[in-house]
């Protein structure tokens, strides 16, 4: 195990660091800090319930789509966005965490609400938010008070269908006031375990409650456990089921340059073929089942077990796709990808997916992890494809510490293979200089994974916007 110090080409200079953020933005975002942090939960919809009523229930001004999981959310979030744009309707989607501005959570047709309109809808929701706290025995959560921002601004804007994200788990969860007809669920594997439950069947009952009364449910394959759950509920709540690998799903991939092309079976039995996707990993072309079967089943498609939607224009909404801090290439010479796997499940696909479609003869990993994650499980998944790890920290207080980091690293890769670099630049320098020598830097890489944390702070380091 060894460090190295001094300056280096990834340190963030007051001339490379983008435009100040707006003051309005700044004292905002420090008055949300003091709320209760998104890692501090109190079961309950009371407060996002109060809230919604004084506000005159926004998230009822127009159709959403809800979306929970383990993994893949956003990625599918956006997908289902970028399809939706492109049949003309106008969307909201709210997704967190953010990678690097808290104003990427609220998104209007695609793009990060702008900071004056963030500041504008704070400050708009802002009294009423005050009257909920005086009432409620626990004032409202950062977490909470951007929920009502997102669904006060869809409806100011106005938007023709939300796309919304859960934060955590599903049927306590913040966005779950609002009744969607058509739910996601994405994969789901341990994580979040204190709060959610200890088997994939427990956090399946409460990642399923978001299922509504006679809506749609579209499932990803799932451990057996979990699958029984969903079900469960969607016969609790005569919702109907759609289930990849049955009425859905991939029916072939082949890799191509810059991404992956791909034959996807839609809701009404028609092949989408030829569809290119602009992103890496297995993992994804299921994510692109998941959107294409919710917009589907949004539109209608499938509801008579035929029917198909716009096959250019799902060409061109998926070939417009991105998700980045996703397996993002960001530099090359070497190359350096940003992933924000933060989980044993999320490693694993990440894995699978730089093996699948990168060569890389030396790759260097680049890690930051929360304290309260299986750190252990991530280090595993990714062992067999790093050849030496960098541990490291990042600069939120959620962030587990670089030396116990290091201990557990040494744990799965041995000593001779970890660098400890407790700053995060010091860290990708020390990782480019491990990758650069391989010689041949068309076949070093190196991968700042962790946390999305850890990638949002690597992508402002590197210039990336």
């Amino acid at each position: 195990m060894s460090s190295s110090a001094g300056p280096n080409p990834y340190t963030i200079r007051p001339d490379s660091a983008g435009p100040a953020e707006p003051t309005g933005l700044r004292e905002i975002e420090a008055e949300l800090a003091k709320r209760w942090p998104e890692n501090k939960i109190e079961p309950s919809l009371d407060r996002i319930r109060a809230l919604m009523d004084v506000l005159g229930e926004p998230q009822r001004a127009y159709p959403s789509i809800h979306i929970t999981g383990t993994n893949g959310k956003t990625s599918t979030a956006r997908m289902i966005e970028q399809l939706l744009n492109t049949f003309e309707l106008r969307t909201g989607r709210y997704t967190s965490p953010h990678v690097e501005s808290v104003t990427e959570r609220i998104s209007l047709d695609g793009q990060p609400i702008s900071t004056e309109k963030f500041v504008e809808t704070y400050q708009d929701i802002e009294p009423y938010v005050r009257m909920v706290d005086e009432k409620q025995p626990v004032p409202l959560s950062f977490f909470e008070v951007l929920t009502g921002m997102a669904y006060a601004a869809f409806a100011d804007a106005p938007v023709d269908v939300a796309v919304v994200e859960v934060g955590m788990g599903g049927s306590w969860d913040a966005t779950n006031v609002i009744d969607a007809a058509v739910s996601v669920i994405t994969p789901i594997s341990l994580d979040h375990t204190d709060r959610l439950g200890s088997t994939t069947g427990e956090i399946a009952v409460e990642k399923s409650g978001i299922i509504k009364s006679g809506g749609l449910a579209v499932v990803s394959q799932q451990p057996l456990d979990a699958a029984q759950a969903i079900l469960a509920r969607a016969v609790e709540v005569d919702a109907t089921v759609a289930r990849e690998g049955m009425e859905f799903g991939v029916l072939s991939r082949e890799l191509a340059v810059g991404g992956q092309l791909v034959t996807l079976r839609g809701l009404g039995g028609a092949e989408y073929a030829d569809v290119f996707l602009p992103l890496h990993g297995e993992h994804q072309a299921h994510n692109a089942a998941l959107a294409l079967a919710a917009v589907e089943g949004f539109f209608g498609v499938g509801a008579a077990r035929e029917g198909q939607l716009d096959i250019d224009k799902v060409r061109r909404a998926f070939a417009g796709a991105s998700s980045p801090g996703r397996l993002e290439v960001v530099r090359r010479s070497p190359t350096i990808l940003l992933d924000a796997a933060h989980n044993p499940a999320g490693a694993q696909v990440t894995a699978a997916a730089i093996q699948e479609s990168f060569g890389f003869t030396r790759l260097i990993g680049v890690i930051g992890t929360s304290g309260d994650k299986d750190v252990t499980g991530v280090l595993e998944a990714f062992e067999p494809v790093l050849a030496e790890l960098v541990v490291t920290q990042n600069s939120t207080h959620r962030a587990m510490p670089v030396d116990t980091l290091a201990a557990q690293a040494v744990e799965v890769f041995g000593e001779d293979r970890v660098v400890v670099e407790p700053r995060l630049d010091d860290a990708i320098a020390a990782a480019v200089t491990l990758a650069e020598e391989e010689g041949d830097l068309g076949g070093a890489g190196v991968l700042v994974t962790g946390s999305v944390i850890t990638v949002g702070e690597a992508r402002l380091l590197l210039g990336r916007k």
